[in-house]
This record gives C-alpha cells, structure tokens and sequence, in this order.
C-alpha cells in the first residue's frame, strides 16, 4: 500500500499565502533532467598535506579523504571536470592554474568568507567541508587567479619594498646616531647620505675610531642596497613598457611605474569586479559602515584588501595635489571644504575607478573623464 498525501481542498496553501515555498527532491538526483551540476570539490591547502571534501550528487554520501602532495594532479586528472574550491592562501594561485588545466574550474574563496562556516574546533576536515560550504552560497565573491608573470612582478614588488624598508631604517638609524654627537642631517635621503659622508670625514678627530668605522660600514651598506633596488626598478619599468594594459593606465595623473605594474598584477581579471565601485571597495577606500535601525553611519575608511596598492594610490593622489597647478575646479571646491588627506583618499578612489574601467572595457584614459 502506497501512502499519499492528504488533500489541502479548503485550506490555503503557502502559495496563496504568498510564500516561497523550496521543494526538495527525494529521490535520485540523477533522474532529474537538466539539472545535472558539476561536482564541488573543496581543498584544505597545506606544504604535504592536502584535506578533500565533496558530496557525491547521485547518492548524497559525503567523502572527506587526505592526500599526499604527490598524489594531489593524479586524484584529479582520473576524476571529470569538477569545481574546485580553496581558499586564497599561500601556493593557492599555483594549484588553482594546475588544476585549470586538467580542465576544471577553480574558485578561490577569501579566508574571511569561509572562516564563519568552521564548526567547532579548526582542523583541516572542517576546513575542507567550510570551503565547501561557502562555495554553495549563490552570493559568494571569489578571487580571480592570477597568472605566472602577475605573480612574479607581485613577488618583484615585495623584494623591492622588503629593500627599501631596510634601506629607510638604516637611514634613520645613521641620523639618530649622528643626531647624538651634534650633527643634524638634512631631510631626505640622498641628502642625508651626502651630509653624513661630509660629517664624518670632518668629525673623524673627534668620534671614537670604532664609531666610525662602523658608521662608513652602514654608509657601505646603503650603497649595496641602492645597488640591488635598481636591478629590480629596471626589471619593473621593462615590464611595463612591454604590456599594455600598464601603459594605458600609466597615462593616468599620479599612476606612475610602481602603481601601474601593483594595479594590473592585483587585479588580474577586471571583470572580476562588477564594478569600479566594487573595485574601490576591495581595496578599502570606501567609508566603512556602522549602521543600523535604518540610520545610516558612515566611518573612515575600511582599509580592507591590498594595503600596498592602496598606499600607492594614495600617495599619487597626494602628489597630483601638490604638483599640479591646473587642479580640476571639482578637486579645488573639495579642497576648500575638507582636508587635504580626505581630498587625496576621494582622488585616490576616482583613479581606483578609473583603472578599473580602463582595464575592464580596453579603453585609453581621456583628460575630460576625470574633470
């Protein structure tokens, strides 16, 4: 005897209530027509560890399994075109292009969507089945991978700071140190080197020998560090003159070398944004809302995503500022009303937009789009 369900005649249904009603399928999945989806699999990442979690679409059964490093290409090649998720954490990029081409499709996730869904303690299954979890919702933003040659000028950029930040210390650690014995450098850093050369060799009688050997030492140590910035400046300025998305985003007031190479290697594919407001927002130059109760409160800015490229855009806003005596009347107006950081950060969202634009429809800058 087959039971069946009982007749809803005289009754409104949620239908008639206006309610949205889910229907689930009880049966095989697999008799469903059109409606046959690829499997997700998500991954834990690691150094030799590898956590697999996915749920078998025929029956539901859920496969949580490990995997050697070495055993990782061979799993997938044997296995159909599958969505493949992971979060975009160390050597992510690598594996998301390896997989790419044995012909599935990869999203990366951002940590902070996929830590809200770890339940219970952290461990890599539970990471594994999070990453899986946050791949199902249909609002999910995931993070474009980006090829060998954005990932090596990224890596370019990050040498070359690492070196100029050392290089900064030692500056400022040579003023001090001089700054004790009655020497005051100058501002800036070629002037400071120059006026401590001179304050040495005139100081050579009086400072204690050890002193100063040890100070023409740091000095020897700025020129080795000058010396191995440049290398990496003409490697970053060659990369640039030979692709074309960095020269048409160069021709923007204040994106100089640096700004144009970080932009186009950090965005990867623009289409990724919906939008240059989205884009803008990614990198935290947005304000960051605290609202509530239908009351609207905006902050400073968020300062969320890539702190380096924003700090770019920031400082060429500032020096679009400061050099240009020919300022728009929009940025003037700003200028009269609000302080000059808060005119750069609104600048520096206007060129955010702007790269944006030009890098997702391949359009050249006009002067008229930013007056």
């Amino acid at each position: 005897m087959e039971w069946s369900p009982p007749a809803l005649t005289g009754r409104s249904t949620p239908q008639t209530r206006g309610l949205n009603v889910r229907h689930c399928w009880f049966g095989n999945p697999a008799a469903k027509e059109n409606q046959v989806e690829p499997t997700s699999i998500a991954i834990d990442l690691a150094k030799r560890v590898f956590q697999i979690h996915y749920v078998d679409p025929e029956t539901g059964a859920i496969h949580s399994k490990v995997l050697k490093r070495a055993q990782l290409v061979p799993f997938f090649a044997n296995r159909p075109a599958s969505r493949v998720v992971m979060e975009a954490c160390g050597s992510a990029h690598h594996w998301a292009r390896v997989l790419a081409r044995l012909g599935h499709d990869v999203r990366l996730i951002a940590a902070q969507f996929a830590r809200p869904f770890v339940k219970l303690n952290k461990n890599d299954a539970a990471d594994a089945a999070a990453n899986w979890e946050a791949a199902q919702r249909p609002g999910m933003r995931f993070v474009a991978v980006k090829t060998e040659d954005q990932q090596a000028m990224l890596a370019m950029h990050r040498i070359r700071q690492q070196l100029v930040r050392i290089r900064v210390m030692q500056v400022n650690q040579l003023r001090g140190l001089l700054y004790e014995f009655g020497v005051v450098l100058p501002q800036g850093r070629r002037a400071s080197i120059e006026a401590a050369k001179v304050a040495l060799a005139s100081l050579a009688d009086q400072l204690p020998a050890m002193l100063t050997d040890n100070l023409q030492d740091q000095l020897s140590r700025l020129r080795v560090l000058d010396e191995q910035i440049a290398p990496i400046e003409q490697r970053i300025l060659e990369w640039r003159r030979n692709d074309d998305a960095c020269r048409r985003i160069s021709e923007i007031p204040g994106v100089g070398v640096l700004t144009a190479t970080a932009a186009v290697s950090v965005i990867g594919q623009a289409k990724t944004f919906r939008s240059g407001r989205e884009f803008a927002a990614y990198l935290g130059l947005v304000p960051r809302q605290n609202s509530s109760g239908g009351k609207t409160k905006l902050c400073g800015i968020s300062k969320r995503g890539d702190v380096y490229l924003r700090t770019l855009l920031i400082h060429g806003a500032r020096s679009v500022i400061a050099a240009s005596k020919h300022l728009p009347e929009r940025v003037r107006a700003l200028l009269m009303r609000r302080p000059t950081n808060v005119v750069a950060v609104a600048l520096a969202n206007k060129m955010a937009r702007t790269i944006w634009a030009l890098l997702a429809y391949g359009r050249t800058y006009q002067l008229a789009s930013v007056q």
